[in-house]
């Protein structure tokens, strides 16, 4: 699942994307600067208001929502955009509740001997929205269209490279996809490179979902009317609100919503779902308190949801001053995590040591990175090429937003650097759609944003962000050890050696002060009693289709 000055945005992971620092993907997406305050969050496994009783038939749900992007799936790189559009769309294979793959069109599918080639079967039922059968060749032309040069999809360059010629097609070398064969009708074959433990995952993100070829004709304006193959259809889409009405079609089972609107505009989340306007919000700072008290009974509504992700600010060493490790090291030094978490963040998410987010196979407990150590900090920059602070060149940090006033999280990190480094810092904002842009064209050195998970696999954090060669390499961080180590985990199969090499390019990541990792976030999110079905994840999955509401 894509995120300049302050950012109050909200990222939802599951349900609505809002809430983050300022990044994109999917599921593995950028997410916004995570500033906690204010918008629906993402249901988490076995929380939530979930029974087995059946639903009173229809049911409307409101939720508080973010402008996405696109609703274009190839070109989908932001939680913001994902979660409207894994409503909307579908592909060959899902992620279920336990963010565990599972059949989505197809019913089914086989691995050959050597790993590389998957054989897919759709389902008989399987349609788009108007009522037209999904066959193999939708799926060939929607993978082939997303990998075109046209297009320029970032995201199939990092979620289809991995399908032998889709690279070619990507650079104009070919006009199909030479790995992609369709069978017949229902049955569609992959081969890639090599064999990989994590690809059939990777076909998870919305880049490998399908979309209508005749749809698509229609012109840029199409995602005004997509016909998708997801449980809900796109019915109204203002800049107030977005509405999304029940499936008919559907392969797994109509929606139990009739409709779910998300509102873009209004008043504070909260007060409106304290007057029955919203259905399910997202808790923020100025409310915490509140919720968390046990005598309160917006208490009892209440579920914490850990989410698969992590907030950081990049430094590009292609940039002065961070071409010097040390100048890294320095800033990484004289940021104070723990405080940001417990006091600025009021203990609403965990401090990051490293890259990896708790949950994360791979992640270390007990791993220990750049540590705040003020003293330490200024001894680096000392014995950096510069020497003292006075001789930096400007520094300019970058994250989305829409202007306003400096985000309590931004001014903490500036007030952090200027007072334990002696270093000023200028802050800039811009629109989140510009932000994202502006990441794929790497113009920025210094810049505050997240990601979260598109699955659970450590390779979506670290060798999509962090190899030289990855599109999604935005902060062009290039060392050939790491390289090596996460090339070697691409191809390993045993699981256990896997993980092994990804710790140690996280370790190697960590101490070059790529990035600072600032925090792995918590959704607090509020639902209504007569809400049912919900079940919140840690990262952006279909979700609405369970849902009812049960008054």
């Amino acid at each position: 699942m894509k995120e300049r000055n302050t950012v109050v945005i909200v990222v939802v992971v599951a349900l609505v994307a809002m809430l983050c620092l300022g990044a994109v993907c999917c599921a593995g997406a950028w997410v916004a600067l995570r500033e906690l305050g204010g918008v629906a969050g993402p249901p988490a496994v076995g929380e939530g208001t979930a029974t087995g009783e059946a639903p009173v038939a229809g049911g409307m749900l409101r939720i508080q929502g973010e402008p996405p992007v696109t609703l274009d799936p190839a070109l989908v790189q932001d939680a913001q955009s994902a979660v409207y559009v894994v409503e909307i769309f579908g592909g060959l294979v899902t992620l279920d509740e336990n963010l565990e793959v599972a059949p989505d069109l197809a019913e089914a599918w086989e691995v050959s001997e050597d790993g590389r080639t998957y054989t897919f079967h759709l389902r008989a039922d399987a349609r788009f929205q108007s009522g037209r059968p999904v066959t193999a060749a939708d799926v060939e032309f929607s993978l082939t269209r997303a990998c075109s040069p046209e297009l320029r999809s970032n995201a199939a360059a990092s979620y289809l490279n991995d399908i032998e010629g889709a690279r070619a097609v990507m650079q104009g070398e070919a006009s199909a996809i030479s790995g992609v064969r369709v069978v017949d009708e229902r049955t569609v074959a992959l081969t890639i490179d090599v064999p990989k433990a994590y690809f059939l995952a990777k076909l998870t993100y919305p880049t490998a979902f399908v979309v209508d070829r005749e749809n698509v004709a229609q012109g840029e304006a199409w995602t005004e009317h997509p016909n998708g193959t997801g449980p809900f259809r796109l019915a109204e889409w203002t800049d107030e609100k977005i509405v999304l009405e029940r499936n008919d079609h559907y392969h797994r089972g109509a929606p139990r919503l009739a409709r779910v609107t998300f509102v873009l505009s209004g008043g504070d989340p909260l007060t409106m779902y304290e007057n029955n306007e919203l259905d399910i919000v997202q808790v923020g700072l100025g409310a915490i308190d509140r919720v968390l008290d046990p005598s309160n009974p917006l208490n009892r509504e209440l579920s914490i949801i850990p989410r698969l992700d992590v907030q950081y600010l990049a430094m590009n060493p292609e940039v002065p001053p961070f071409d010097d490790a040390l100048v890294r090291r320095a800033f990484a030094r004289a940021i104070d995590r723990e405080r940001l978490a417990e006091v600025v963040l009021r203990g609403m998410v965990d401090p990051a040591e490293g890259i990896l987010p708790p949950g994360m196979p791979g992640y270390r407990a007990d791993f220990k990175g750049l540590g705040f150590d003020p003293e330490q900090a200024r001894e680096l920059l000392r014995q950096s090429g510069y020497g003292d602070a006075s001789n930096l060149p400007e520094i300019v940090l970058y994250t989305s937003g829409e202007g306003g006033g400096l985000s309590p999280t931004v001014q903490a990190i500036v007030a952090m650097l200027s007072t334990n480094l002696g270093v000023e810092v200028t802050v800039e904002q811009t629109a989140w759609t510009r932000f994202l842009m502006d990441l794929n064209e790497r113009r920025y050195g210094f810049y505050i944003t997240g990601w979260i998970a598109d699955y659970p696999d450590p390779q979506n954090f670290l060798d999509i962000l962090f190899h030289s060669q990855s599109p999604d390499n935005h902060s062009a961080y290039a060392n050939p050890e790491v390289d090596q180590l996460l090339e070697q985990a691409r191809v390993e199969p045993d699981r256990e050696k896997r993980l092994e090499l990804y710790q140690q390019a996280e370790t190697l990541i960590v101490q070059d002060a790529a990035w600072v990792p600032l925090w792995h976030g918590r959704d607090y999110v509020l639902t209504k009693p007569y809400v049912r079905g919900a079940v919140y994840s840690a990262s952006i999955r279909p979700w609405l289709k369970d849902v009812y509401i049960e008054r």
